[in-house]
């Protein structure tokens, strides 16, 4: 068995036989780790891939919808196009203490009475599983088999023992292989396990869900070429303190990568949302200044948002803009944009945004929205069941977004008529006319 050895960026996976001390890919300075490559045969039989290399036509080619495996959960199914594919890789990733484990091992116990599911995991031993089993379910699954490994080869050969429906290792980043040097994590442990269970899931047609780490920056943990390697890149993400928990598909070789699925995070696990709209708008105080509704797009479903605003005369010297759920720097322009042409005196207030329910709004049609919650707070002015939908440009013009029929038809079927948009008024100086 030959070794050889490599350098490989720990930022973006860049390879070369040499040192360098910068980077040529991503330009990070001192990035480049060595590590050791054994040519290491894997286990599993390469004869389905050798067996037939001759190209074919385009129009030779047969293909065949797959069934795909349901999980169970309505809204998980709905980011992954359907549900599961047959021999596809998914790598789920997320905040520590998110949820992740506790989403995999619901979905695993869901499909464990149809058929068998492997779970694998490299953090937890098999009573911390089985515990958190008994949590979120009472009654005991005959096709879930847990096993505890951080072995990457010993792995390979259980998944080709047991030949499973579905396979999920939790973490990716604990695997390691003696084949290679270095300890579990690394870029090549991560790079060498994620490839053995791609390979596995293809010529298997196995379907493998690996649960990756995520840095401070709040990208996958390891090599960037992770996420290159699998067929779909999943994130978990939301607030600990809210419960709110909103799965995102940012790679989907299956499906759409813009649906999201919504949950709540329970005593007993996750539990899917299909009407956003009760964790998202504030019941109780519906006359109170500085709330407005926007209809927010998420994929292809719309649902209601409520923006908090509270505006406060400032004692300081440079007024702080605190924001929770929206973009600072959105807001900054929008402040400017109101005091230019709603001649709005909001540079000595102090403002403070919130999106309710813990949701990050990258939806520009919730400038609109954020503007009158401003006024509301400011002149002190109710504006009880008004949804603003639309984008604010610098010139203070309104500017048309996206799916505003299906947007104003989500807002009509919940029982709302007060619509502000784009189609109504042009200017963000003639709303605030009409709320005088």
């Amino acid at each position: 068995m030959k070794t050889q050895i490599s350098f490989v960026c720990q930022q973006c996976g860049y390879e070369t036989s040499q040192w360098m001390g910068k980077c040529p890919e991503c330009g990070e300075w001192n990035s480049l780790k060595e590590f050791k490559i054994s040519n290491f045969k894997s286990q599993i039989s390469n004869k389905s891939q050798i067996s037939n290399s001759k190209p074919k036509q385009l129009s030779e080619v047969k293909y065949e919808e797959k069934t795909r495996l349901k999980t169970g959960f309505s809204e998980a199914d709905g980011v992954l196009g359907g549900g599961i594919v047959p021999g596809s890789v998914i790598l789920l990733a997320g905040d520590p203490g998110i949820g992740k484990s506790t989403l995999l091992l619901q979905v695993a116990l869901n499909l464990a009475s149809k058929q068998k599911v492997l779970y694998l995991s490299g953090e937890e031993s098999e009573q911390q599983i089985k515990l958190r089993a008994q949590r979120i379910s009472a009654d005991d699954k005959n096709g879930l088999s847990v096993l505890s490994i951080t072995n990457t080869d010993q792995a390979i050969s259980v998944i080709e023992q047991e030949a499973p429906g579905l396979v999920i290792v939790d973490s990716i980043q604990t695997m390691d292989s003696e084949a290679l040097a270095g300890l579990s994590g690394s870029v090549g442990q991560v790079r060498y396990a994620a490839s053995a269970f791609i390979k596995a899931a293809k010529s298997l047609n196995i379907p493998i869900i690996l649960v990756g780490h995520v840095t401070k920056e709040g990208m996958v943990a390891g090599p960037m070429v992770l996420s290159h390697m699998v067929d779909t890149v999943m994130f978990l993400e939301g607030e600990k303190n809210t419960g709110t928990r909103i799965l995102r598909s940012l790679k989907n070789r299956f499906g759409p990568v813009d649906e999201v699925g919504v949950f709540s995070m329970q005593e007993n696990g996750l539990e899917e949302i299909k009407n956003p709209e009760q964790i998202f708008l504030t019941k109780g105080k519906e006359n109170a200044p500085g709330s407005v509704l926007v209809v927010t797009m998420e994929g292809t479903r719309a649902f209601l948002v409520e923006i908090q605003a509270l505006v406060l005369f400032s004692k300081l010297p440079f007024p702080r803009r605190v924001v929770s759920g929206f973009e600072p720097k959105r807001l900054e322009l929008l402040l400017a944009v109101l005091q230019k042409h709603g001649k709005l005196a909001v540079e000595t207030m102090d403002v403070f945004i919130n999106v309710a329910g813990g949701l990050k709004l990258s939806d520009p049609a919730a400038d609109l929205a954020v503007c009158l919650a401003i006024y509301s707070s400011l002149k002190n002015v109710s504006l009880a069941k008004t949804i603003g939908i639309g984008e604010v440009g610098l010139l203070g013009e309104l500017r048309a977004v996206n799916f505003l029929e299906k947007r104003t038809n989500q807002a009509r079927k919940l029982g709302f008529t007060n619509i502000i948009d784009s189609s109504k008024h042009r200017t963000l100086s003639s709303v605030l006319k009409t709320l005088q």
